[in-house]
């Protein structure tokens, strides 16, 4: 995620549960109890436990050194074994042509060759090195929010799996549509959450499923009708510029067609053009600014992800290199900031988008679209 450095990649999750009585001393326990245990030489094709997040070595977690602030910051560390499939055909092709030597049988039956088969898996899995991978957590515990640094689903529900079974609450994706006032009950049993858009009975034909990409298109109608600054209420301006690169889709699975726009016109008649033929937008760079301050990400708009974000630069400042504490909150305010003036637009286009006035809107939103036809 680069919380100390770099650029930032990250998904948003809310907590579903209570935090348990004495949370603090609770929360110690868990995170050394479940924290990564080395093993190289074992069968396991998957091994995952929790690290410090500046020393990925770090088990013990000495000093409490994942409380900063309001935040518990730590990191999901996971090893995992892969065989090449060559290397395990050929080895299994071994094992078998030795069985047949060794029992004086014609063929093998369906049983023995799939226990040879894992039995020649196991023997090269406790002989494989794993791969480690690294994964950043940011955890705001009032806020009951959490910063993932992955975008991947599988990765999500093996950071899931373990956060439940270590501190015994549920991780929902992060979705500003959705309600974070449903019941968790429902959401620990496994119910659906309802959502913002259900809860006010849109009318027929919005799709919260796309509704992501219907504000993102929205977004860059506003960017470029109200000169490159939106005005919210409550708000001090907010600057937003698409800039090189666009990802447009129409359709689902098999059939869905995707299209990319990159380039320094990507933001003129090819995006426009995809527009006009039904496709929306998926992802887009953008540039994000307000009070002289400047943030730039790719936003993925099915699911509010922010991907390779760079930070504000300022000018060379007298800083206390020791105050490392101080250094890495006022990183964590420019992570969430540009996640936070995110849901700010799209509240108001949510607020747009249910309103009379949205017929409106969208025809100027048309007449936009058309504007480089031809």
């Amino acid at each position: 995620m680069g919380l100390r450095k770099g650029t930032v990649t990250f998904s948003r999750y809310r907590l579903a549960g209570t935090l348990a009585d004495g949370f603090p001393e609770f929360f110690n326990q868990r995170i050394r109890q479940n924290a990564f245990q080395i093993s190289w030489r074992t069968a396991d094709e998957q091994v995952s436990g929790w690290v410090g997040l500046e020393d990925p070595l770090d088990k013990d977690f000495a000093y409490a050194s994942y409380a900063q602030g309001r935040y518990l910051l730590f990191s999901l560390r996971i090893d995992r074994k892969t065989l090449p499939p060559a290397l395990f055909r050929l080895r299994c092709l071994e094992a078998e042509r030795k069985r047949l030597a060794e029992s004086d049988q014609k063929k093998l039956y369906r049983e023995q060759r799939e226990a040879l088969r894992e039995a020649v898996r196991l023997e090269l899995l406790a002989k494989t090195l794993p791969v480690p991978s690294i994964f950043e957590i940011c955890w705001s515990v009032p806020g009951q929010t959490l910063l993932f640094s992955s975008l991947s689903e599988k990765r999500f529900e093996d950071l899931q799996v373990l956060f439940r079974d270590s501190f015994q609450l549920a991780l929902i994706p992060y979705l500003p549509w959705e309600s974070p006032t449903e019941t968790t009950s429902k959401v620990l049993q496994g119910g659906k959450t309802p959502t913002v858009l259900e809860a006010q009975q849109m009318p027929p034909g919005v799709d919260p499923a796309i509704v992501g990409r219907e504000f993102l298109t929205w977004l860059w109608f506003k960017s470029e009708d109200q000169g490159g600054t939106l005005s919210v209420s409550g708000e001090n301006p907010i600057g937003v510029t698409f800039l090189r690169r666009l990802v447009l889709e129409s359709g689902e699975g098999e059939y869905a067609e995707q299209i990319v726009c990159s380039g320094l016109h990507a933001d003129l008649k090819e995006g426009k053009e995809a527009l006009r033929q039904g496709k929306k937008i998926t992802a887009a760079r953008l540039r994000l600014s307000q009070d002289k301050t400047e943030w730039e990400f790719t936003f993925k708009a099915d699911r509010f992800y922010f991907q390779s974000l760079k930070l504000p630069t300022f000018p060379e400042q007298e800083r206390d290199e020791t105050d490392r504490e101080g250094q890495l909150l006022e990183r964590i305010y420019l992570i969430e900031r540009p996640a936070q003036l995110m849901d700010i637009l799209f509240q108001s286009f949510l607020e747009v988008r249910l309103s009379k006035g949205w017929e409106g809107e969208q025809q100027r939103l048309l007449k936009w679209i058309s504007l480089n036809e031809g």
